[in-house]
């Protein structure tokens, strides 16, 4: 069994959706953002950066293994399970490439533009230059997406769910998606699959 400890966040719905889809039985811990829990001694033995997501997977067989970083988390879960990955290398090699693309930059580039939007005090310079960055991203995946289904261009993988994620909520750092149509399809349909479904249900 593989406990989740999550929020309803861009980067806490990712595992449940990934958990969905792979068909894998998982127990669903909500932490409050901000709560004593994410700091207590029990919580960060599994996560010591005190976030979420986090898992814990007990198979019955030795230790349990803990598994904090979305990213992560993401990888793990396709390996152990062996899906969301795509199967050729070349589409192997752009799973992995696009979801640490993902970790590394549209992630904090809009959780980023969307603190310094923020501010009681205006950071002209930090607000333009994150901002600047997560719209450069989101250009970059409209021309990628604009060229293939998915984003390994093979099959549906866990960089589309990271990419998700955070795309559906372009607008919490000052995006309109309608500003991109082909990013706006794409979420519309990710949307509208079983496992996504199921996933946001279970975190409402």
């Amino acid at each position: 069994m593989i406990e989740v400890f999550t929020a309803n966040t861009p980067n806490g719905i990712k595992v449940p959706i990934a958990l969905e889809e792979l068909g894998v039985p998982y127990e669903l811990k909500t932490i409050a953002l901000g709560s004593g829990e994410l700091r207590s001694a029990e919580y960060l033995r599994i996560n010591p950066n005190a976030k979420v997501p986090a898992i814990r997977h007990r198979d019955g067989t030795a230790a349990p293994v803990t598994v904090f970083e979305s990213g992560a988390i993401l990888l793990y879960l396709a390996q152990g399970f062996g899906g969301l990955l795509g199967t050729a290398p070349a589409a192997r090699a752009q799973t992995l490439s696009w979801l640490f693309l993902q970790a590394a930059g549209l992630g904090p580039m809009m959780g980023n533009a969307a603190h310094f939007r923020s501010l009681r005090t205006p950071a002209p310079y930090a607000t333009e230059r994150f901002e600047g960055e997560a719209g450069r991203h989101l250009g970059l995946l409209e021309a990628r997406l604009g060229e293939v289904e998915w984003l390994n261009g093979e099959s549906y993988s866990v960089a589309d769910i990271a990419h998700f994620s955070w795309v559906r909520s372009a607008n919490y750092a000052g995006f309109d998606l309608k500003d991109f149509p082909v990013l706006h399809a794409w979420v519309k349909k990710i949307e509208q699959r079983p496992a996504t479904i199921r996933a946001l249900a279970s975190l409402a």
